[in-house]
């Protein structure tokens, strides 16, 4: 079984590698570096369809798995490339700040970031991996408990989506805050429950043996949302963008966790 999994993620990691190459090629060409978030979103759906389809544990555990993966992940991937790629607008102002912090051979260091965000999908993929190398037929507590809560995730991630896309579809808002539905109660809910689908992963791993290793997963992503590319560079643009506005709403409205937004000027952080 263990050699079964190394070669799954070493198929896996090459495959990855592949499909990051190609849209760091396309990029080249679009000057949109977005597309790479494409990627990552992608990328899961290829590992969780290949460990499913290569994996030696019970096959509804695995598939059922692979289903939930690719529903989320698709999902994900179509919306990123309808609004940051495919969309008229311009490029995904986090990717601009890179280009000009980063500055000579700007080509070169975003193929390596490309092939390194390539190389985490591979490595936070794990919960995906070994449920299915569990031989156990019965469907355990934890498993349905993360079904569920997978749910709750996707649901509350699409709904953020919608609204903010609705919002910023109309010409009107442009410079304001986005305070519709979800994002009354959070800077960021579409963060906060792309988490929570992490947790829901996390949980259905913990049914099968070693699956204690998949809560690094959700760890990480935590990491990655609250300290490096995801709430501090989207907060950093929108004060540029929006400037008091946001300072307000970073005041009176919870940063990550959906909860009441605060009266008066009360720091929410």
């Amino acid at each position: 079984m263990l050699e079964s999994s190394i070669h799954l993620l070493l198929t896996g990691w090459a495959l990855i590698t592949v499909m990051m190459l190609i849209l760091w090629w396309i990029h080249l060409f679009t000057k949109n570096a977005a597309i790479v978030d494409v990627g990552w979103s992608l990328g899961y759906v290829i590992l969780a369809v290949l460990f499913a389809a290569g994996g030696e544990g019970f096959a509804f555990r695995r598939w059922l798995l692979a289903l939930l993966v690719a529903l989320w992940g698709g999902r994900l991937a179509f919306y990123l490339l309808t609004t940051r790629v495919l969309a008229k607008v311009p490029e995904d102002p986090r990717y601009t700040q890179i280009r000009k912090n980063w500055g000579q051979a700007i080509e070169f260091k975003f193929f390596l970031m490309f092939q390194f965000q390539g190389l985490l999908v591979v490595f936070l993929s794990i919960p995906f991996l070994i449920p299915s190398q569990n031989t156990q037929p019965s469907f355990s507590f934890a498993e349905g408990a993360g079904v569920l809560v997978w749910f709750v995730a996707v649901g509350g991630e699409s709904l953020a989506d919608w609204q903010l896309h609705r919002f910023k579809s109309n010409p009107d808002h442009k410079s304001q805050v986005c305070r519709a539905g979800l994002w009354r109660y959070s800077r960021h809910p579409n963060y906060f429950f792309e988490w929570l689908t992490w947790i829901a992963y996390a949980l259905y791993a913990l049914a099968s043996p070693w699956g204690w290793i998949g809560v690094a997963s959700p760890l990480f992503i935590l990491f990655l949302l609250l300290r490096v590319s995801g709430i501090p560079l989207t907060e950093a643009q929108a004060l540029k963008t929006k400037g008091e506005a946001y300072r307000h709403y970073q005041r009176t409205t919870s940063v990550f966790v959906p909860w009441f937004p605060l009266q008066g000027g009360k720091d929410a952080r």
